[in-house]
C-alpha cells in the first residue's frame, strides 16, 4: 500500500475548536471509534505535541523490535503504516484506528498527538507503555511553524509573527503546546509506565537515551545492535531515508521546506526577534510557573 492520495484536496482545513482544544477534523472525524479503542497490554504509545521527536521514536522503536526479525519492513514500508498515527482520518486510506486494527506485529506501535485528556480510556485500563517526547517550546514553535508551511492538510500558517501569536495563545492544532508537555509530565507522576524524554537529549546523546528507553521497555539489547540503531536513526539517515522522510506524501511540498528540515536544538535563534523572544519568555514563565518541568533551549 502506497499511502494516502491527497490529490483531492484543494484548501486548506479549517480550525476548530473540539473537546475543549483547537483541532481540524481530519483528526476528529472518526473521534467514536477513536474513543472506543481497545488497546492491548503489549500496545506501545508513542505520545508528542508535533513536531517534537515522532517520527525519530518511532523509528528507533521500529528498529528495537523489528530491525532484526522483519528487516524488509524498512525498505519496503513507510514509517507512517508500520506505525500508525492513530487519530488520522486522511483521504482514500485506512482510518488510523482500522491501520491500527490491522497491524500484524506484536507489540503494536501507535502514534498519537493527543493531549494525555483525550487519550482513548482503554491505554490506561491495560496499563500500556507509554513514550512520550517533549521538545523545548521555542524549537517547538520554529518546526511547527516550517511545517504548516509544507503541508496542505495543516491551516495556512501566516507569517511568522501571528504564527507565534497564535502558538502562545494555544491555537494550534492540539491545543497548547504548555498543557500537552505539562499533561504527561503530571500523569508520569501517578502513571509508572510513561517513560518521559526529551528531544534536548537525544540530539545530545542518542545512545544513552535509546539504552534508557530499553531499560523502560525491559528489552535487553546488545550494545552493538544499539549502535547500529543509533546510526540509523542518526538525523541525516533519516532524511536521506524515503521511508522515514514523508518524501512519499504528495500533499507534503518539499520545495517550501522539507518534513526534516534541521533536527537541531537552539534553531530558534535564526528565527525569534530580540522582542518575540522577550516577550515569548515573559509569557511562558507565567503559563509554566505551576510545574517542575524544565527544559533546555539549547545544548
Amino acid at each position: 500500500m502506497e499511502g494516502p492520495d491527497f490529490s483531492a484536496i484543494t484548501s486548506r482545513p479549517e480550525l476548530i475548536e473540539f473537546e475543549g482544544i483547537t483541532m481540524i477534523h481530519y483528526f476528529t472525524d472518526d473521534w467514536e471509534n477513536l474513543q472506543k479503542f481497545q488497546a492491548r497490554p503489549d500496545d506501545i504509545l508513542i505520545a508528542t505535541y508535533p513536531k517534537a521527536g515522532t517520527t525519530w521514536v518511532s523509528y528507533i522503536l521500529d528498529l528495537l523490535y523489528f530491525g532484526n526479525t522483519a528487516p524488509e519492513r524498512q525498505s519496503s514500508m513507510p514509517i507512517f503504516l508500520r506505525v500508525p498515527f492513530l487519530e488520522a482520518v486522511f483521504p482514500n486510506m485506512p482510518t488510523g484506528v482500522e491501520l491500527t486494527n490491522n497491524l500484524p506485529t506484536t507489540p503494536r506501535l501507535i502514534k498519537t498527538h493527543l493531549p494525555v485528556q483525550l487519550v482513548p480510556k482503554s491505554f490506561w485500563e491495560q496499563n500500556c507503555k507509554v513514550v512520550y517526547v517533549a521538545r523545548n517550546a521555542k524549537d517547538n514553535a520554529v518546526s511547527y511553524f516550517h511545517f504548516e508551511r509544507m503541508n496542505q492538510i495543516q491551516p495556512e500558517p501566516g507569517d511568522w509573527n501571528s504564527y507565534l501569536q497564535m502558538f502562545m495563545d494555544g491555537k494550534k492544532v492540539f491545543g497548547p503546546w504548555y498543557d500537552h508537555v505539562c499533561g504527561y509530565w503530571e500523569k508520569k507522576q501517578t502513571y509508572s509506565n510513561l517513560h518521559y524524554m526529551f528531544f534536548e537529549d537525544m540530539v545530545e546523546n542518542t545512545d544513552r537515551e535509546v539504552e534508557r528507553l530499553c531499560s523502560f521497555l525491559g528489552l535487553s539489547t546488545p550494545t552493538d545492535e544499539r549502535e547500529k540503531i543509533t546510526k540509523n536513526t542518526h538525523f541525516d539517515a533519516m532524511k536521506q531515508n524515503k521511508m522515514t522522510n514523508y518524501s512519499t506524501l504528495t500533499v507534503m511540498d518539499f520545495s517550501i521546506s522539507p518534513f526534516m528540515r534541521k533536527g537541531k536544538v537552539g534553531d530558534w535563534k535564526n528565527h525569534f526577534t530580540v522582542a518575540q523572544n522577550e516577550q515569548f519568555d515573559e509569557h511562558y514563565k507565567e503559563k509554566m510557573k505551576n510545574t517542575t518541568l524544565k527544559f533546555r533551549t539549547q545544548i
